[in-house]
């Protein structure tokens, strides 16, 4: 008898450990996908070509700034692939970095530059790092675990001095989710000709992440480099970019998601607090939360008993644990696991 398929998590866990928008995707993105299907047989080329129209028409910019990719990651690894050959790649500490490892697979160096006191990203030690033979600069704004959002005008100034020596890439997976996102981008950088690369995916806001979409927005060279280091837009998917296409302008959906994920933080906020605990500001769909004298892999453990799993520790940071925004019923049974977590780890 053949097994029936599992989309999602399965019955009764509460999968708060993703970024992911699970309101999505949108009706749009849905009823494109569905008549996508029917097309599979075919390669997607007008597809990636009419996204990328739409991208470049938002932000006033060429097609040839624009790569579309399978989530944005695909498009960062074949970059920091390239870039690591050159010489190494300045990030901070505490961050997202999987596509880093690519880079260092292949024999690449990357050198991380720590957290300031309030784990904030240190730009001015990287800044000052830029500018001793490193090709390229990593930064996730907001940054992943943290969730903290770089002033914009200190990052868009310390970029343009930090571009005359190295490519600065900037990850905007979660800038939709901003309180002001078109102030909080740095893609006017890319169009005033800058050094710059700039990321965005479908993956988080939209609801997309299973489809596998995501951009990078830079200077025609760079963009070139990231095509000719692998397969490049062979590799999305039809439905993905269906799905993509009918969702980009889906101001609705957006908005419908953006106030789910304002409300899930509310309570998550006010759920920590009234049991002892303190987190970071967060510009994201996550929280960072510090649990004190507790390990946040014992608390990990202790939320999957209840069937809610959240992250564990990130690197030599502990007592830190990230618990992601996803539907209200879910938020509300981490909020009430927290006391009986507690103190099964206090006792």
């Amino acid at each position: 008898m053949a097994q029936p398929m599992v989309y999602g998590p399965r019955e009764g866990l509460a999968q708060l450990h993703w970024n992911e928008n699970y309101y999505g995707p949108s009706e749009l993105a849905i009823k494109a996908i569905k008549e996508s299907s029917h097309k599979g047989a075919y390669y997607p080329d007008l597809l990636v070509n009419r996204l990328k129209a739409m991208i470049a028409e938002r932000h006033d910019l060429d097609t040839q700034n624009i790569t579309i990719s399978a989530g944005s990651t695909q498009a960062l690894s074949y970059l920091a692939q390239v870039k690591s050959r050159e010489n190494p790649i300045a990030t901070t500490q505490l961050t997202w970095d999987s596509h880093l490892g690519y880079a260092q697979n292949i024999g690449g160096t990357v050198i991380r530059i720590d957290n300031g006191d309030n784990l904030e990203i240190n730009l001015k030690a990287i800044e000052s790092i830029s500018a001793k033979n490193v090709s390229s600069v990593s930064i996730v704004n907001p940054n992943n675990p943290t969730g903290l959002l770089l002033d914009s005008n200190e990052l868009r100034a310390s970029i343009i001095n930090m571009s005359k020596n190295a490519l600065v890439i900037i990850d905007e997976a979660y800038n939709e989710i901003t309180n002001k996102p078109d102030d909080n981008s740095m893609i006017d950088l890319v169009r005033d000709g800058y050094n710059v690369a700039v990321s965005r995916t479908f993956s988080k806001i939209y609801g997309l992440a299973g489809e596998r979409i995501g951009y990078i927005i830079a200077q025609p060279d760079v963009i070139d480099a990231i095509k000719n280091n692998g397969s490049g837009e062979f590799s999305v998917s039809m439905g993905g970019l269906a799905g993509a296409i009918a969702s980009y302008n889906d101001e609705a959906f957006l908005k419908f998601s953006k106030s789910m994920i304002l409300e899930a933080k509310e309570m998550v906020y006010e759920g920590i607090a009234s049991n002892g605990l303190t987190a970071l500001p967060s510009e994201t769909n996550f929280i960072f939360v510090n649990l004190g004298d507790i390990d946040a892999n014992d608390f990990r453990d202790e939320m999957l008993k209840m069937n809610i799993l959240i992250r564990g520790k990130y690197g030599d940071f502990n007592q830190w644990s990230r618990i992601s925004m996803g539907k209200l019923e879910d938020i509300q049974r981490y909020i009430d696991a927290i006391p009986i977590a507690l103190e099964q780890l206090r006792a």
